[in-house]
């Protein structure tokens, strides 16, 4: 069966920079399930697996503007600790947290933590960069009618959010 819309692909992948360094990979023997053609991964990612089956393995390179945009200077802000969601027994530069803004929720990286409030980046952890996605297609399927309504795939037991 070919990746298509309204399928379910499982996946295994690693992530790299340009110049080679790993980012982030997925768990092994655990594949990441997501439905096509909805949106769940990058579009650029999307658009190389359409057409391919289980079993083939795909390298693709996105640009800074095909995967997670540029970097924005204007992104560092200043908020209070108490806007960020969760509990947090030290805050760390480097750290990822989520705040709570006008907007809803977004993630941000922390540059600096004070007593009251914290210096964050809410620029994607990877923006700015050009990524490399090793992929291994591990399984696809037809997508259930509840997946295709809800837009996105349900875990192996059914529904999981």
């Amino acid at each position: 069966m070919k990746v298509e819309q309204n399928r379910v692909v499982s996946i295994n992948y690693h992530l790299s920079e340009e110049q080679g360094e790993l980012l982030e990979k997925s768990e092994e023997g655990i594949p990441m399930a997501y439905l096509h053609g909805h949106s769940n991964i990058l579009e650029g990612l999307e658009a190389a697996l359409k057409g391919h089956v289980a079993g083939d393995e795909i390298s693709v390179t996105l640009t800074p503007e095909q995967a997670y945009g540029p970097v924005h200077e204007g992104a560092q802000q200043k908020v209070p600790i108490k806007h960020l969601a969760g509990k947090y027994k030290r805050l760390l530069p480097g750290m990822l947290v989520r705040v709570n803004t006008e907007r809803g929720m977004r993630d941000a990286k922390v540059i600096k933590a004070g007593r009251f409030m914290v210096d964050i980046d809410t620029n994607h952890p990877f923006a700015g960069k050009t990524l490399t996605f090793v992929v291994v297609i591990r399984d696809v399927r037809e997508a259930t009618p509840e997946e295709i309504s809800h837009g996105h795939a349900h875990g192996l037991g059914g529904h999981q959010h």
